[in-house]
């Protein structure tokens, strides 16, 4: 067992899954932390964004439910046509669920012996932690102190109806015309979700498309689904500036038009909180943008720093900035550890539907980066997916040719988060898309279509 010492700066997923770890294998660990333990994955990120999303999803399928046969009538027997969100009520939740999260991660670090200290932390040197003018000795330090919402001096928020993401669960008054700036993961999932709630919104893209980073075919399906709802999707078109006068805020576009609602979420991408730290000074080199430079062992350029999550730039996902962190402690405490392959990542846009992937991606074998044989099959034909009313999304596998190993895939529907995950453990395991195939299914299931497309991948 080991007798090191690590500081930890930062208590998201990155900072207290490393804590977990070295506490494990023996090592005194101390984690600074200055915006709770969580950190924004817990308290103003996921956490609250998928809680949520949780609601708009009830709201979906209450959407959907004629179709099914299901009406709903009042105490008088007439017939109940508007369902609305009391979004003081929503937002309550979130906030409350949020902090019973962050909570019991506390309770386990205290139970696991971890050390919390509240403060700003910062290096003096590679192997000293200074917070609030107390020092800390470490023989390792893990810098995992996330990023932030990205701003201009055009679009400034103000908080109340100029938001990021990290400031929505303040609001206790319903949107009357919602505006999000940004079409990338963060800006389609609010956009969807405030949808489903019965709130007009206005999506501004600066892409050709809604999720550019995403399966092109899957974005296509959002976008096709989101529009039908009654979104409007400005494609091409780039925000010069946001302004507020009174309750209206005006978006001015590059081209000279503006769009004008009660309210605008800001998705302009993250920055790294990487600045007053000290780390240049003691050997860390940043990237651009202020990003930790890190390796596929979450080392850094100083020896004995290691840095995780989100200010390393490597994939903005709570899951990699956990694995970073576990990588980190286990390379430095000697236990056996996989450098990081971000090829056996899997990933969820919890849009309406969800868009999850994993492995390659059609992009890449487009490209000819990767020779693939693929398959997709629409969810409209799936049984299940007919009893639940659902119309929209599909499963799509890639296998190697030849030896029909499974590298890749994108699941877009209900729940694709959880359809993922046997598509990630072939992924991982390198299984042939016959053996994906020959392990039964439930039927009748939409993961049946996962099964199924990997039997139209069976070559003699």
């Amino acid at each position: 067992m080991s007798s090191d010492k690590v500081v930890i700066l930062g208590g998201g997923p990155g900072g207290y899954e490393a804590a977990l770890v070295a506490s494990q294998l023996g090592a005194d660990v101390t984690v600074v932390d200055s915006d709770g333990i969580g950190g924004s994955a817990v308290l103003t990120d996921c956490v609250p964004s998928k809680t949520l999303i949780a609601t708009a999803e009830v709201m979906t399928q209450v959407a959907g439910a004629a179709e099914l046969g299901l009406d709903f009538h009042d105490n008088e027997g007439d017939s109940a046509t508007t369902i609305r969100v009391d979004l003081a009520r929503v937002n309550a939740r979130v906030k409350a669920l949020a902090a019973e999260q962050s909570d019991d991660i506390a309770r386990r670090l205290d139970k696991e012996g971890v050390r919390v200290v509240q403060g700003h932390g910062r290096l003096d040197g590679p192997g000293r932690v200074v917070v609030d003018g107390a020092a800390y000795d470490a023989d390792a330090v893990l810098i995992a102190t996330g990023a932030s919402p990205r701003t201009l001096p055009s679009a400034q928020p103000d908080g109340e109806r100029i938001l990021t993401w990290e400031q929505l669960y303040d609001l206790t008054e319903v949107p009357t015309e919602l505006i999000v700036v940004g079409s990338g993961v963060t800006g389609a999932e609010f956009a969807s979700a405030y949808l489903a709630l019965g709130i007009p919104v206005t999506l501004v893209s600066s892409r050709d498309r809604v999720l550019p980073g995403e399966d092109a075919d899957a974005s296509e399906v959002l976008q096709e689904v989101s529009i039908r709802r009654g979104m409007t999707v400005l494609s091409k078109s780039r925000m010069e500036s946001v302004t507020r006068d009174g309750d209206v805020v005006t978006v001015r576009l590059t081209d000279g038009r503006e769009v004008q609602g009660s309210h605008c979420i800001l998705a302009l991408g993250s920055v790294p909180n990487t600045t007053d730290l000290g780390l240049e000074e003691a050997g860390v080199i940043l990237k651009d943008g202020g990003f930790v430079n890190v390796d596929r062992v979450s080392r850094t350029s100083a020896r004995g720093v290691y840095s995780a999550g989100d200010c390393t730039g490597v994939l903005m996902l709570a899951s990699v900035a956990a694995m970073q962190g576990r990588i980190a402690m286990w390379h430095f405490l000697g236990d056996t550890v996989h450098p990081l392959d971000l090829k056996k990542v899997s990933s969820n846009v919890f849009t309406a539907p969800e868009i999850a992937t994993v492995g390659w991606s059609q992009q890449s074998v487009d490209a000819g980066e990767m020779q693939a044989e693929v398959v997709t099959l629409p969810l409209s034909t799936n049984a299940r997916a007919k009893m639940q009313g659902v119309r929209d999304g599909f499963v799509k596998l890639f296998c190697r040719p030849g030896t029909g190993i499974v590298v890749g895939g994108v699941v877009v529907g209900p729940r694709a988060s959880e359809l993922i995950h046997p598509v990630s453990i072939a992924v991982a395991e390198s299984l042939t898309a016959d053996q994906l195939a020959q392990a039964f299914t439930v039927y009748p299931s939409v993961s049946g279509s996962i099964a199924e497309a990997a039997r139209r991948l069976h070559r003699f």
